[in-house]
């Protein structure tokens, strides 16, 4: 809809307290009242009209269309121990009668996204409220009006913290730590991992670090290999070293395939599998392996662990070769789950397709023919167009029935998710994990914030939605929501926020994760068909900042693997 330059945008002060300001911003074809008239401007701003204060009731307004609420935590610069002020501003939304409400949604979604852009956010009152006018004057015609309450709320010495984003991080060495150290050898795991590789990750002395290592030695978490340290696997009854695997029969062959790249991962995944049986296949050079052979229900079960994961060349390739080798030792499989955490893409407007913290994602195309998993290799500034490129490679597999399956899953139980039966496997899940290290209870609901960056040492965080009045909510409290859509990896892609959200739209995002291109490509040269990835939601990144939230988001996307997997087709029917 083209912009309705004719229209006024009339701007009515509606109630004012000492900390406390409501402003009612209004699209009209002409001004009724010149007695209310405070002030018309000209020039670059002809057809903003400022109204005298008038007291307008909730009645009088009307129900808003959407509501918008987020807190801005603004530095001010006129003190000299740069304390913060913390506001919290309420947009109300009320559309033109023709936009449904999806339109709204998005519409409103689009809206806030260029209001709060960190290039040229307003970093004072006057300008903010400017800023919401021009846009609704010029380019948002089907807004009707907006009413902002803006209420400062407290003052605060520090600005809440954040996870970092990953072009952040050569910015922060970390100082070695019992848990830091304890977080680079899983990471590793199944491979050692040397002194002076741990060095590399963490900064302290010699000393600090013999100590430490020492305690966890000590208490039975590590161990000292020939060429380095290995994580001691407390979880599993048994685990064998050998040099090769020794042959499985079979009737005892594995059809289903699990990967996951993080050490909680793993711990959450093979509390699904019954009848374990671990072996680790160490190799003093190159790279290790872990397969936990095992039973869900009627179905054999291989799952494993990448050495590493990331950006890194060295890890890409790492994952590709371990992938490669898996589907290369185990040649009856079938289906390859990939299962893990990932980062959630929020909406601001929109609760169906907001992805929360804890949450589930399962990757699926949007449509025939569409891309399931996108990893973003290169962005290039096109200035001629005056557009982003992205230069990307796309995966789907052929035959989509983890996905059919997990929509006909999330489909049953959406009106009643408290009688889901995934629930019960984390139930039973958290308990076998209790005596581990980590900690895979939900975290506290007021731990989940959705921070947005705007610059200069600002912040906003940003209300999650809620449905409106009348539209049923599949959220309940301690239930993850079951969200299918692409995932999306790249470190061009990942690196900020503005680029990540930007990408999400483009692209029909609802999930990032670590990069797993060289994995998935495995995949599809080994002519594996039906494939997925399923991510428990730990930050709004890409997985790997939200440490808080990993362990319990991986055993979230563990237990609902379970339930899809209990609904592939019986294997000894095709053996009949």
């Amino acid at each position: 809809m083209a912009a309705a330059y004719g229209d006024k945008i009339v701007l009515t002060p509606t109630k004012k307290s000492k900390r406390s300001t409501t402003l009612l911003m209004e699209r009209v074809l002409q001004q009724a009242d010149e007695s209310k008239v405070l002030h018309v401007a000209g020039g670059d701003h002809k057809g903003i009209i400022i109204n005298k204060e008038a007291n307008k009731n909730a009645q009088e307004v009307g129900p808003p269309h959407l509501v918008l609420q987020f807190k801005v935590f603004l530095q001010d610069q006129s003190r000299s121990d740069t304390l913060l002020t913390q506001e919290n501003r309420m947009l109300r939304f009320w559309y033109i009668d023709a936009i449904e409400k999806t339109e709204q949604m998005k519409n409103a979604h689009e809206f806030f996204k260029d209001l709060v852009k960190p290039d040229d956010f307003p970093r004072d009152y006057v300008g903010f409220i400017k800023k919401i006018m021009k846009m609704m004057q010029l380019r948002y015609p089907e807004i009707r009006k907006i009413e902002c309450e803006m209420t400062q709320l407290e003052e605060m010495v520090m600005a809440p913290i954040t996870p970092r984003e990953p072009k952040e991080d050569f910015h922060f060495p970390e100082p070695v730590t019992e848990q830091r150290l304890l977080e680079l050898v899983e990471h590793a795991y199944p491979n050692t991992i040397s002194f002076n590789e741990l060095k590399k990750g963490v900064t302290g002395t010699d000393d600090e670090f013999t100590e430490l290592l020492e305690e966890l030695e000590r208490r039975n978490l590590i161990k000292q290999m020939e060429h380095g340290f290995m994580r001691v696997v407390q979880f599993d009854t048994e685990v064998k070293m050998v040099k090769q695997m020794p042959k499985v029969s079979q009737i005892d062959q594995p059809t289903i395939a699990i990967i996951t790249a993080l050490y909680p991962e793993k711990l959450a995944v093979d509390t699904m599998i019954s009848n374990q049986q671990t072996f680790v296949r160490y190799k003093t050079e190159g790279e290790s392996n872990v397969y936990t052979l095992g039973d869900i229900g009627a179905h054999r079960v291989v799952s494993t662990k990448l050495p590493a994961v990331g950006h890194t060349r060295s890890a890409m390739i790492a994952g590709g070769n371990t992938t490669t080798r898996l589907l290369g030792t185990f040649q009856k499989v079938e289906y390859v789950f990939l299962v893990g955490v990932g980062g959630g893409v929020p909406h601001y407007t929109d609760h169906k397709k907001h992805v929360r913290l804890g949450d589930i994602v399962v990757s699926a195309p949007e449509g025939l023919n569409t891309p399931m998993y996108i990893y973003c290799d290169e962005r290039r500034e096109n200035s001629d167009a005056g557009s982003v490129e992205w230069d990307t490679k796309t995966w789907c597999p052929a035959n989509l029935v983890i996905q059919s399956i997990a929509q006909e899953l999330n489909d049953r139980y959406r009106a009643q998710p408290e009688e889901a039966p995934w629930l019960e496997y984390m139930r039973d899940g958290a308990k076998m994990l209790e005596s581990q290290e980590t900690n895979f209870k939900k975290p506290a609901e007021d731990l989940d914030k959705l921070y947005m960056n705007i610059g200069h040492g600002n912040l906003i965080e940003v209300a999650h939605p809620t449905a409106p009045e009348g539209d049923p909510d599949a959220r309940r409290p301690d239930i993850p929501v079951i969200h299918l859509g692409r995932v999306t990896s790249g470190h061009s892609v990942v690196k900020d926020e503005q680029t990540r959200q930007a990408f999400a739209i483009t692209a029909g995002v609802s999930a990032y994760d670590a990069d797993f291109d060289a994995v998935t490509e495995s995949i599809y040269g080994s002519r594996i068909d039906s494939y997925a990835f399923i991510r428990g939601i730990a930050d709004y990144v890409n997985g790997t900042r939200g440490k808080e939230w990993q362990p319990y988001s991986a055993l979230a996307a563990a237990a609902f693997m379970k339930e899809i997997i209990l609904h592939l087709p019986d294997p000894s029917a095709d053996d009949g």
